[in-house]
């Protein structure tokens, strides 16, 4: 493993290699692309990143972080280009914030516990940027289960919160069960059903953020098993001269099983491969 003073170093070719590329004369491709390009390939190398973290495959995670930090650099070239500020002040402005809001560790308030760590965090962020509400700063265009986890996180953060998951687990129940009134009385599509559709999501999220998960990556690691699983189905059906269209839900449901319990008992035939997301091409 690399030490950290060649770190610094290889990041300081980083910072020159995406400033060669922008420069007159470096890639065509590399110089047209906007702010808003490369935001858009931000979000999606984050995601890929989160996905290779999940994966628990080391080689795809160092891999998806280089990409992730690239793109860091790659936006900021444009902050520096309209003479705003460079990577030197960015790197600058988050040593500064992280050594500010870790006083146990490099002033004289030495054996806080995570609790008081955390609320000091907290109190320290609304005194540096004069936030008004606790929830000030929230990122609104996140995804909706991410702005969830966060607005929870930021309210417990604050002792505003379910005292454990079970807690939580149970305004779980009540949603449904006040969801399963209205479906009964015949209201499926009005506006106190979507309410309570949103109300049992928000309690799930509680759920898993007390737990210690995050619950965009949870829904997208059953959204992943539900992918190979159907991609499995097809297969097998495909096998049989058959395809999901030309089945009833009952042959369906068989072949489901099959798949699940084929899975789960290691059986090589049933094994899908998970797809890796588009990589970023240069046209």
């Amino acid at each position: 493993m690399k030490s950290a003073a060649e770190a610094g170093v290889r990041f300081r070719q980083l910072v020159e290699i995406i400033a060669r590329l922008r420069s007159p004369g470096g890639c065509p491709w590399d110089r047209a692309r906007s702010r808003g390009d490369i935001l858009n390939y931000f979000l999606e190398e984050v995601y890929e990143a989160v996905e290779a973290i999940s994966s628990g495959r080391p080689e795809e995670a160092r891999e998806e972080l280089g990409d992730v930090l690239m793109e860091v650099v790659f936006l900021t070239r444009f902050y520096e280009e309209e003479r705003l500020f460079n990577m030197a002040d960015v790197l600058e402005g988050i040593n500064r914030k992280m050594v500010e809001r870790h006083p146990h560790v490099f002033g004289s308030k030495a054996g806080l516990s995570p609790e008081r760590v955390l609320a000091g965090w907290q109190k320290n962020k609304l005194l540096e940027k004069k936030r008004r509400s606790i929830l000030d700063g929230l990122p609104s265009s996140a995804p909706s289960l991410v702005y969830a986890f966060m607005l929870g996180q930021r309210a417990g953060a604050h002792g505003f919160d379910w005292p454990e998951a079970t807690s939580a687990l149970e305004k779980v129940k009540e949603e449904i069960a006040e969801l399963e009134k209205l479906l009964k009385k015949g209201r499926k599509k009005s506006r106190r059903v979507a309410e309570e559709l949103g109300d049992t999501f928000f309690a799930l999220v509680s759920v898993c953020r007390l737990l210690g998960f995050n619950p965009e990556i949870v829904l997208r690691q059953a959204g992943r098993k539900f992918e190979r699983r159907f991609r499995q189905l097809e297969r097998e059906l495909k096998r049989k001269g058959r395809e999901v269209g030309q089945c009833s839900l009952q042959e369906l449901d068989r072949v489901w099983e099959a798949v699940k319990k084929n899975k789960r008992a290691g059986g090589k035939g049933f094994r899908g491969k998970q797809n890796k997301s588009s990589r970023r091409k240069k046209e």
